[in-house]
């Protein structure tokens, strides 16, 4: 045999060895500064590594040499992040409105949000099977957590609610959300009795189920904490945490003689920050987190003066849940200057408490209630304007990120998973234009999103937008 042949066939043994030795991955994310929500650090010089629908490996750019990946993204002067979780979304409108709800799942993935916590419609077995159609990659949308039906008294204003006339009836009713498998238990206040409402909350604790719900007026706060409530939706209802007449209010709402509506006016004409703090501090004690939905809030609190009827939004919205949208514009129309004035001042002191509950160590979880019946409230953006809201009212960019990034997972016990970019964490990720740590503004700036390891570039986000607005458009 030739020399020349001869080291041509050592060469290509050896070099068959070195690519045998290597490590195969699916991806390799390289080049880019890693952002530890977290710790609220920067780190670069590292490089992700995904196989399926996990992070395999974290190392040292200088060690890629050691693996095998099918496809390698450089991505210099770019930050990673792991994806946003809104805690806080709906679907629903009845079956009729399946596919314009089916149609707003891709609108999460291209705002980066890769992770949603649905808290109850009107569709929850249509919810329940986009849940596990997802899980197992035959559904583009991000990984759904949900509550199932919810939990209310008799004769609700809510469709599809699990009606719990008494507290005899609660352990009937947390049976059949278990059978459906739900990730945490939903309850809200319409029509649901006091006592019942305690009860669902101390058996669902019980048996290690997360509750999350409104408040009922009739119910002083502290009492829901100690219970066991695990979140309060909507940020709004602790406006009674912070005056010293809440024990007086509560007894006013029980004989019928107030409305919530008046309550929180009478709370904010009575404001106190110390008692404020104290409820607060209480409230974090018992492990209460709060899902503000600032976002929502303000929509509706502001209708009077933003209209919303010509957001270029609307675009991705199908007629019929935009049509879902006309109820609370219509309300809102109807309130006179007093009313108008009020709205603003609620939503404004109720914003104002974000600090206070994030330095008395209350959990702030990002949610925006988007979904029907929320007027402009569109899913995807609304967390980006969410989380604007918290920096605006006084928390850090690393608070904001905090509360789209690690305190969800936390809520349902999904950190060993989400929350961080390490090994054995979702490869559920975010690749940014700019630094979210410096501007809470940078999460719109989206270059990539990787959703349970597949890879959605620019170029590809842009396609799921335009693919959504042709179908509301009818033009496929």
């Amino acid at each position: 045999m030739k020399p020349l042949v001869t080291a041509m066939l050592v060469a290509g043994v050896l070099a068959g060895a070195q690519a045998a030795d290597k490590i195969a991955v699916d991806v390799a994310l390289t080049q880019a500064t890693l952002i530890d929500v977290a710790s609220g650090t920067r780190s670069e010089g590292q490089t992700v590594l995904l196989k399926g629908d996990t992070i395999v490996a974290v190392v040292k750019d200088a060690e890629l040499k050691r693996y095998a990946p099918r496809q390698t993204i450089t991505l210099p002067g770019k930050y990673l992040m792991p994806g946003l979780w809104d805690t806080h979304v709906h679907f629903g409108g009845g079956e009729a409105l399946i596919e314009e709800n089916k149609q707003l799942l891709p609108l999460y993935l291209a705002h980066g949000i890769t992770t949603v916590r649905d808290c109850a419609g009107d569709l929850a077995a249509t919810v329940l099977a986009w849940r596990q159609q997802i899980a197992d990659g035959k559904l583009a949308g991000p990984t759904i957590f949900t509550s199932g039906p919810k939990l209310e008294g008799r004769k609700p204003m809510w469709k599809g609610t699990i009606e719990v006339g008494s507290p005899g009836e609660v352990g009937k009713a947390l049976d059949t959300l278990q059978a459906m498998n739900v990730d945490f238990v939903k309850i809200t206040e319409n029509t649901i009795t006091p006592d019942t409402y305690l009860e669902a909350l101390r058996q669902a604790r019980a048996r290690g189920m997360r509750t999350s719900g409104h408040l009922p007026g009739q119910v002083p706060l502290a009492r829901a904490f100690e219970a066991g409530l695990g979140t309060v939706e909507h940020q709004s209802y602790l406006l009674r945490a912070t005056t010293p007449r809440e024990a007086e209010l509560v007894q006013q709402v029980v004989a019928g003689k107030l409305t919530g509506r008046e309550v929180m006016r009478l709370s904010l004409e009575s404001y106190d920050e110390a008692t404020a703090r104290r409820a607060f501090r209480h409230m974090a004690a018992q492990g209460t987190a709060v899902v503000p939905t600032l976002w929502g809030s303000r929509i509706t609190a502001y209708l009077d003066q933003e209209s919303h009827h010509g957001d270029d939004f609307l675009k991705y919205i199908g007629t019929g849940l935009r049509a879902t949208y006309a109820w609370r514009v219509q309300r809102a129309a109807q309130d006179g200057p007093e009313a108008v004035a009020l709205r603003h001042a609620l939503f404004e002191k109720s914003a104002q408490l974000l600090p206070l509950l994030a330095q008395e160590g209350v959990s702030i979880i990002a949610g925006t209630d988007a979904g029907f019946l929320n007027s402009f409230n569109y899913p995807g953006q609304a967390l980006h304007d969410e989380i604007a809201l918290f920096v605006r009212y006084g928390l850090t960019p690393q608070q904001a990120l905090q509360s789209a990034v690690v305190n969800g997972p936390r809520f349902l016990s999904k950190l060993d998973r989400y929350g961080s970019i390490q090994e054995g964490k979702a490869a559920d990720l975010l690749v940014l234009n700019a630094d979210p740590l410096a501007d809470i503004g940078a999460t719109r700036k989206i270059r990539m999103v990787v959703s349970r390891g597949e890879v959605h570039d620019r170029a590809r986000l842009d396609r799921m937008l335009e693919d959504t607005r042709r179908k509301v458009a009818g033009d496929q």
